[in-house]
């Protein structure tokens, strides 16, 4: 499998929990290269641009409050196969769901305090990715 990029998000709860050292460490054990790490707060407006795809959804709303009430931590990940590996380390949305050893069974709270984000697909990637960085910030 070639090598491809992935985004991710350690979101505010996890931040603010101080598990964001705890879920870099699993990043690189699972032979992930963080290309690009910054820590950023999202503004109204940049949150409802990235969750644009959920804008008629119920859980709209509260999906932007939560990401805009404290600071991210955005990454881009590369590794071959880095899509579906990010997601098999993240684990099922749901932490109620999620394997052991995943991110969301150890730090998610719950559906929607689930910890971290990742891309779905190499075309979501191909859109997060710029969203948030440059490609001079890619290393």
């Amino acid at each position: 499998m070639p090598i491809q990029q992935t985004f991710a998000i350690i979101k505010p709860d996890a931040v603010a929990s101080g598990q964001t050292g705890q879920i870099v460490s699993m990043i690189e054990k699972a032979g992930f290269r963080i290309r690009g790490m910054k820590m950023t707060r999202l503004s109204k407006q940049q949150a409802e641009g990235f969750y644009e795809i959920h804008r008629e959804k119920p859980f709209f709303g509260g999906l932007v409050m939560f990401m805009t009430e404290g600071p991210v931590v955005v990454l881009v990940l590369e590794r071959d196969n880095a899509i579906k590996h990010w997601r098999d380390v993240m684990g099922a949305t749901n932490p109620a769901n999620a394997a052991e050893g995943t991110i969301r069974k150890s730090f998610a709270k719950n559906i929607e305090r689930n910890a971290v984000h990742g891309s779905d697909a190499p075309e979501t990637a191909a859109v997060e990715i710029p969203f948030f960085f440059s490609m001079a910030e890619l290393l």
